[in-house]
């Protein structure tokens, strides 16, 4: 089973002067909520994790849901044998997670690990569902924290791209 997770980060705090009602797509995805993320693997007890504390936490949410769509692009759907292929970078650092998806299977790779740590691999099905109720727990979190950021235009249109799937 899959679990996504994040922590944010004392080291790198938003700007005190933030307006969250306000924030723009590029401060919302780059500048603000930063921290640490994991893919974990519950039944092979493995996970990818950072551990550099300034990840922006809903950029990764969001190209993560991002990436889910596109490696789901082939008309084969999940009897599609050619793999598809699509990369999160981290903009801070020369790391990536990969991830290529080949029938109704994705593996994911992290760049920053030994090539000889096998890949984790989940359902695309699983993946699509659990990335977006990350992306929506993660909002729900974070509007706690800053009321503002419930009314921002920008997370609207976030949540209706990517809805929960029951």
């Amino acid at each position: 089973m899959l679990d996504i997770g994040y922590a944010l980060s004392n080291r790198f705090p938003d700007p005190p002067q933030t307006d969250y009602r306000r924030a723009d797509v590029h401060a919302l995805r780059h500048d603000l909520f930063c921290g640490d993320v994991y893919l974990a693997d519950t039944e092979s007890d493995r996970e990818l994790s950072t551990a550099w504390g300034w990840v922006p936490v809903l950029d990764f949410a969001w190209a993560l849901c991002d990436i889910v769509e596109r490696v789901d692009r082939d008309p084969a759907g999940s009897r599609a044998a050619r793999p598809q292929r699509a990369e999160l970078d981290f903009t801070e650092s020369t790391d990536r997670l990969l991830f290529e998806r080949r029938f109704g299977w994705v593996d994911i790779e992290a760049e920053w690990l030994p090539a000889s740590e096998p890949p984790l691999t989940f359902s695309h099905t699983e993946l699509r569902r659990e990335a977006r109720d990350f992306l929506h727990d993660l909002l729900a979190d974070l509007t706690d924290l800053h009321d503002a950021l419930a009314e921002n235009p920008a997370i609207w249109t976030l949540q209706a791209r990517f809805p929960r799937i029951p």
